[in-house]
């Protein structure tokens, strides 16, 4: 296979460069089987990409070597590339097949997305706790936690949704579907963070520093925020195994599911089998309404 070779998608013209330049060496996946997976992936990742701001993480060489972050568009983006500015930076919007199909070749192997959509800036669409563990903590020890969250949160009656990080985390979302503004989402997200690290002080801290939080799962309640990102659902991570960032069942959580368990490999497989789990993310009437806490919340911070 040449160098380079101009590939076709829905009617744009894509130079394809380094076909067989190996991208996840220890998984086997080239960068013409990345694109292979990602085309194969698309109508799941673009429904719950095409409206927010993209941050990629481009490796040039692979997983494993040199990275870096890309907001802002670069000077060569092809036209029919969709962007939105916000705060002086273009980003691109991941809307169409095409643009995924640039995005592979530009080695982007990580797709990080606004908690909003770029229609509505200023208003989150879920509550998202972002779970990680502390250095020496299995994922065992998140898991563990998360199930605890999910026992209060059913407590008060509130849907929630989980999907692991691809890396060693977990993210658990409530949608609200826009409901509340940044300051009130984070409102809500200060006031559980607290209640969770009193509630479990062993098991669950939201020490910024690293060195003071211990054995205990991070509680993350200050990563949502306008202008901050999130693995996107379905993203692939750049690990040795290829893992995806993957819709789970509490369920499954329970009965010892894993992040190396979903990977570019075997995600369609899966996807086909339970669809897209967070689907209901994508409807506005499907949020729910934490006003009663957020007033709470306003009383006693």
């Amino acid at each position: 296979m040449p160098d380079a070779e101009i590939i076709i998608v829905e009617g744009k013209k894509i130079k394809f460069s380094n076909p067989e330049k190996p991208l996840w060496p220890e998984a086997g996946i080239r960068k013409i089987d990345y694109l292979a997976r990602m085309m194969e992936l698309a109508p799941y990742i673009l429904p719950h990409s095409q409206d927010r701001l993209l941050t990629s993480i481009r490796y040039p060489h692979g997983a494993g070597g040199e990275s870096f972050y890309q907001k802002n568009a670069p000077e060569h983006t092809p036209e029919w590339v969709n962007t939105h500015t916000w705060n002086n930076v273009s980003y691109i919007l991941l809307d169409s097949l095409p643009t995924l199909a640039w995005l592979v070749n530009l080695a982007a192997l990580e797709f990080h997305t606004s908690f909003n959509t770029w229609q509505r800036e200023n208003h989150p669409t879920a509550i998202v706790f972002d779970l990680d563990p502390s250095e020496g903590q299995r994922f065992e020890d998140v898991a563990e936690v998360a199930l605890l969250v999910k026992e209060t949160l059913d407590s008060l009656s509130i849907t929630s949704f989980i999907k692991t990080s691809g890396a060693t985390g977990l993210q658990i979302y409530i949608p609200v579907g826009g409901r509340y503004d940044y300051d009130k989402a984070r409102r809500i997200n200060t006031f559980f963070g607290s209640y969770f690290s009193q509630k479990h002080p062993d098991k669950i801290t939201i020490e910024r520093m690293i060195e003071k939080r211990g054995t205990r799962v991070y509680f993350d309640y200050l990563q949502m925020w306008q202008g901050k990102t999130i693995a996107m659902v379905y993203t692939p991570r750049a690990t040795q195994q290829a893992t995806v960032s993957m819709p789970i069942r509490w369920e499954e959580l329970k009965k010892g599911v894993r992040p190396e368990d979903f990977t570019l490999n075997n995600a369609l497989e899966r996807l086909k089998k339970e669809g897209d789990l967070f689907a209901p993310l994508l409807e506005d009437r499907s949020q729910e309404s934490l006003d009663s806490l957020l007033a709470y919340a306003e009383k006693v911070t």
